[in-house]
């Protein structure tokens, strides 16, 4: 591949093992055991000889893994943090808590955790240095949705809104593909799971 262009293959890790609407976030919960067949069908579309991180969480190492990958850990590509709020239900949280949230969900920071915005900017720095690094490669990273939501930000020149990234869907096991160059990025593409 040429220098000046480098590939980032986003990954996001396997179903979470916790309940449906559980705010997960940063928690390091592990992931349940992906479908063989999804996992070779993944594997298959993958580039050879690749840089690997992952977040260090133990539900993307273990993805990693299943999908016959390792590489460091790089905590800058964890998932939001949500604070009090992880492993709380939404349904649970009192109306006065999520109060500011709703309105403004990218800049709004739970009780001792971070807002989206924060972590834009953390990834931001992650992929800025992993890119010089590893420049002219390949760059597979697994990782959470609202990281690589960030990328999609950094990638579309969203960081005055990152809001508008939050609409994205970003599926357990699925795909997405960022292309970094000199002046710009190319999103080829996004939450693409490849048939079995």
């Amino acid at each position: 591949m040429e220098s000046g262009l480098t590939r980032w293959w986003w990954i996001r890790h396997a179903p979470v093992a916790a309940e449906a609407g559980i705010i997960v976030g940063a928690l390091d919960l592990p992931c349940r055991a992906p479908d063989p067949a999804r996992l070779a069908a993944l594997s298959r579309v993958l580039p050879a000889d690749a840089v690997v991180v992952t977040s260090g969480l133990v539900r993307c190492t273990a993805t990693a893994a299943a999908l016959g990958l390792a590489g460091p850990a790089e905590p800058a590509l964890a998932e939001q943090h949500f604070g009090a709020w992880q492993g709380r239900a939404w349904t649970d949280l009192p109306a006065a808590e999520t109060a500011g949230f709703w309105p403004d969900p990218a800049g709004t920071r739970p009780p001792g955790g971070e807002s989206f915005a924060d972590q834009v900017a953390r990834v931001k720095e992650a992929v800025g240095r992993l890119t010089a690094a590893h420049d002219g490669r390949d760059i597979v990273a697994v990782a959470h949705a609202g990281t690589i939501r960030a990328a999609l930000v950094l990638a579309l020149g969203l960081e005055d809104r990152p809001a508008a990234a939050l609409s994205f869907a970003v599926d357990p096991l699925s795909l997405t593909r960022i292309d970094l160059m000199a002046g710009g990025a190319a999103v080829r593409t996004v939450n693409w799971s490849p048939e079995p």
